[in-house]
């Protein structure tokens, strides 16, 4: 059932993108994540209210606050700077990268999970790594908005973050139901999201925002905390690595939409790093 999860998970987590790219096309990206951010928590908190998980509170051990908090760091800090990618770069170099935090986490999930590290997820990291070296190195299109390649140093930066995000999740949820653990690091993202909304001074561009893409922002948190729900409802029952690489398969559901929405064009050579990222990705998710 996991494994059903996960893959609405990634749907979610595919629509979210476009509505990121949507949203924060002017408008300032502190103030988008702050309101997005705000957006997944009054949603997660309802999810909570609903299936009546919220008694659990009381008994929830400092092992799971602490991976739950630092979970949700990681999360903040991962859209953060996956925000900041897609101000500067198009969806299609963008979102391959970010994804590429799957081999991270296999690794990570291996020192600190014990997860077996197999021949065929060794093969699928090794073709997913070739594919997004694909999708990434092609010649600049005339809608990028790229500046000495800052989308690049940004979306490294959510890499490394989201990465992180699951092997922390994996620890914070072990004793606690999915939607309340889910909950509380969204808390912790919401907190800090608005704390680098004061510390960057940012506040003053809430009457900057772009009305029109209000509403992109505020989808973009309905989505978003779809994913991250169904997402940890997959992560407490499955395997992390599994997990992980079933949620990347968003990368394919952002790419189409990406085409037909924003008319972003791939070569041949994109098209065969999307095949091999999608080949690996699967390969790592059914050899379970």
């Amino acid at each position: 059932m996991w494994i059903l999860y996960a893959a609405a998970s990634a749907v979610c987590a595919g629509v979210t993108t476009i509505f990121l790219k949507k949203g924060v096309h002017t408008t300032n990206t502190n103030v988008a994540l702050a309101l997005r951010t705000l957006v997944i928590l009054i949603y997660s908190i309802i999810i909570v209210l609903i299936v009546g998980s919220q008694n659990q509170i009381y008994n929830i051990e400092s092992k799971t606050w602490l991976f739950l908090i630092l979970s949700g760091l990681s999360t903040g800090a991962g859209w953060y700077y996956y925000y900041k990618a897609l101000q500067f770069g198009n969806i299609n170099k963008v979102s391959p990268l970010s994804k590429g935090s799957l081999v991270l986490t296999i690794l990570l999930s291996f020192i600190f999970l014990n997860e077996e590290i197999t021949a065929n997820k060794l093969f699928g990291v090794i073709v997913i790594t070739i594919g997004t070296y694909f999708m990434i190195d092609y010649k600049k299109s005339k809608s990028e908005n790229t500046d000495n390649n800052k989308w690049l140093i940004y979306a490294l930066l959510s890499l490394l973050f989201s990465a992180l995000t699951p092997i922390f999740g994996k620890v914070g949820i072990d004793n606690i139901e999915s939607n309340l653990g889910s909950a509380i690091r969204t808390c912790v993202v919401v907190i800090a999201a608005w704390l680098i909304l004061f510390i960057k001074n940012d506040f003053k561009e809430f009457k900057n925002v772009d009305k029109s893409e209000i509403k992109f922002i505020v989808l973009s948190g309905i989505t978003g905390g779809s994913s991250w729900l169904l997402y940890y409802k997959a992560l407490q029952d499955g395997i992390t690595s599994a997990v992980a690489a079933i949620d990347k398969l968003s990368l394919l559901v952002a790419i189409i939409l990406s085409y037909f929405i924003f008319d972003e064009k791939m070569n041949k050579k994109t098209v065969l790093g999307l095949m091999l990222i999608l080949a690996g990705t699967i390969g790592l998710a059914v050899k379970i």
